[in-house]
């Protein structure tokens, strides 16, 4: 290493602790919100419980322990005497584990014993949760959640004296990738909120409405809540019905229409289809009483007035994306229930939950005393801070979203990397403060929506059952936000005929699968089963993109015959400024405006 190795990099520590104190003092440090306060105090009472019922049953505690000295000794005399292959390992990563692919980690003796004694404590302590009886659900899948984060959180792959890869690294460039990535670190720092959110891509590299976001159109409404974007056709005729995108605010709509090669917007246009696409405010200080039922009043019912006045057509279909799923479904509830002309010819649903009785891993932080601790601390700011939801939302799967970000950026000193779908992700938003405890607190906590006069908008409770329009599901196999065993029970809330597909990957890899990558199938099953594993037993692997076969579906909502492309906008909703407008643009942390 280089004589000013030592000196640079204590140099910048002291500037990382300067900082960090910086920011406890000022409140800021994750440490000192209301929410750490909440878990710790959750933790305390799950592993007290946990312990009281462990000490009752000293026989599978010591049933566990024995099978962990049993193996770690044969470990132990296996890497003692050479045989460190795989076919001799005691145990094995995960076939979707990537933390261990240097060859080190199975040729050194050294290693390859901490990592295969890593391994072992992983699963010993989850089995030694699972052994104990007696302890509630809840609290039982609290405690394997987080100590599985705590134990990702001390892998051997995030340190450099136990990472062979660092080790050879550090001293290959004198040290320097350790202080490459301690800039990186104070960087990201500076960009937080009161959790590190680590880069996963470089910011530079992406402007929207240049080479990202950039299909062509022009934004055509505008109110406090949202823009309305109508793209330009790219074909001389049109299906006579147009689509309304209808995004979740939690997120920016442009994960559907990212750079050409992979943007849904783009080859919906090109299928003929005249799309138009809500883009919501980031929220600020100003939005804190903001609720969920306004994004419906004045959010979808406005956009769906607009649309029908630019097309002049009395029936359009519509999308819902996650969260905005769900606002769709609540919309037509609404419709339903005030007895509305029926607006919405068709429905369409990606990765949708409404019945939240299954939410996944983050079910970890659904209870009255975190949500009170979260609904607390957003009553101070007047929004959940969408940089801190991003890092919550990415620790759901800690190895591959957040710790192996760590190590490339932090302690290899690795500028992250051009990715357009990543861009997209650190990408954050906030949301209001009122809005966000409707969704956790009546919807995951309470499940209202599904509830019999359980949840009301504009003074009316909201009956998904009277929904009878036909809807088109799309869910993913692998996705840990929305379950798709949860979204497929939701969808048996609805009245109408409904199609439910399972696509494979994940809760955003699943549903943008362009069909030129034909990377991604999907499975289907017209039998209308109750269990979504019946379901699944019974269905048929297609290959391709799932949105060929949605655009088929689409088809049969618009009339044979094609008409002349739409005009952008009309007399009441003339074009107001090109796409992809401004509240997109808005990035974190905003102030009041």
């Amino acid at each position: 290493m280089n004589n000013h190795f030592f000196s640079d990099y204590f140099a910048k520590l002291q500037d990382m602790n300067q900082l960090w104190l910086k920011e406890l003092d000022s409140g800021k440090a994750a440490m000192n919100t209301p929410v750490t306060k909440a878990l710790n105090e959750m933790s305390l009472e799950d592993t007290t419980q946990f312990l009281e019922k462990a000490a009752a049953q000293p026989g599978a505690l010591a049933k566990v322990h024995m099978d962990w000295w049993e193996n770690q000794l044969k470990i132990w005399q296996n890497v003692a005497v050479g045989k460190t292959t795989a076919e001799n390992a005691i145990i094995k990563p995960a076939k979707d584990d990537k933390r261990f692919s240097d060859p080190a980690w199975e040729n050194e003796a050294f290693y390859n014993y901490i990592k295969q004694s890593y391994l072992l404590f992983s699963d010993t302590m989850r089995e030694t949760i699972d052994s104990i009886e007696g302890v509630d659900d809840k609290a039982k899948e609290r405690l394997g959640f987080f100590s599985r984060q705590a134990i990702n959180a001390l892998s051997p792959t995030n340190f450099v004296t136990t990472n062979p890869e660092l080790a050879k690294l550090t001293v290959e460039t004198n040290g320097e990738n350790l202080i490459k990535g301690m800039e990186l670190l104070q960087e990201d720092m500076k960009s937080s909120a009161d959790v590190l959110k680590i880069r996963m891509t470089n910011d530079g590299a992406f402007e929207l409405g240049a080479n990202i976001a950039c299909t062509e159109g022009n934004v055509v409404f505008k109110n406090e809540l949202f823009e309305l974007i109508q793209y330009k056709p790219l074909t001389e005729t049109v299906n006579k019905t147009p689509l309304l995108v209808v995004p979740p605010f939690i997120n920016k709509y442009y994960i559907l229409d990212l750079r050409e090669h992979n943007s849904m917007v783009r080859w919906l246009v090109e299928q003929g289809h005249t799309v138009f696409m809500m883009s919501w405010r980031n929220p600020d200080e100003s939005m804190k009483d903001v609720d969920f039922e306004h994004y419906v009043l004045d959010g979808v019912i406005k956009a769906v007035d607009a649309v029908e006045d630019i097309t002049k057509q009395k029936q359009i279909n519509a999308v819902g994306y996650c969260i905005g799923g769900t606002l769709l479904a609540t919309t037509l509830a609404y419709y339903a229930v005030k007895r509305k002309r029926n607006r919405i010819k068709s429905a369409t649903f990606f990765t949708t939950l409404l019945d939240f009785s299954q939410p996944g891993e983050i079910g970890a932080y659904i209870n009255d005393p975190i949500i009170s601790a979260i609904e607390a601390q957003n009553d101070a700011n007047g929004y959940m801070d969408g940089r801190s939801l991003s890092v919550t939302f990415s620790l759901l799967r800690e190895n591959s979203l957040y710790w192996n970000y760590y190590v490339n950026n932090y302690l290899k000193g690795n500028s992250p990397i051009d990715f357009d779908l990543l861009y997209w992700n650190g990408d954050s938003t906030n949301v209001a403060s009122k809005c966000h405890s409707t969704l956790l607190r009546q919807f995951y906590l309470e499940n209202k929506l599904v509830a019999n006069k359980g949840y009301k908008v504009g003074g009316v409770y909201i009956d998904l059952s009277k929904i009878k329009v036909p809807t088109y599901f799309i869910s993913t196999q692998e996705d840990h936000i929305a379950l798709w065993q949860g979204t497929y029970r939701g969808a048996k809330q609805l009245g109408g005929k409904s199609t439910f597909v399972l696509g494979e990957s994940g809760h955003i890899a699943g549903i943008v699968n362009h069909p030129q990558k034909n990377k991604y199938g999907f499975w289907v099953n017209d039998s209308n089963e109750e269990n979504a594993e019946v379901w699944f037993a019974g269905a048929k692997r297609q290959e391709g993109s799932w949105w060929t076969h949605w655009n088929v579906w689409l088809t049969e909502f618009s009339p044979v015959e094609q008409v002349q492309s739409y005009e952008i906008g009309s007399e009441a909703y003339a074009p107001l400024s090109v796409a992809p407008g401004d509240y997109v643009k808005q990035t974190l942390p905003i102030s009041e405006s």
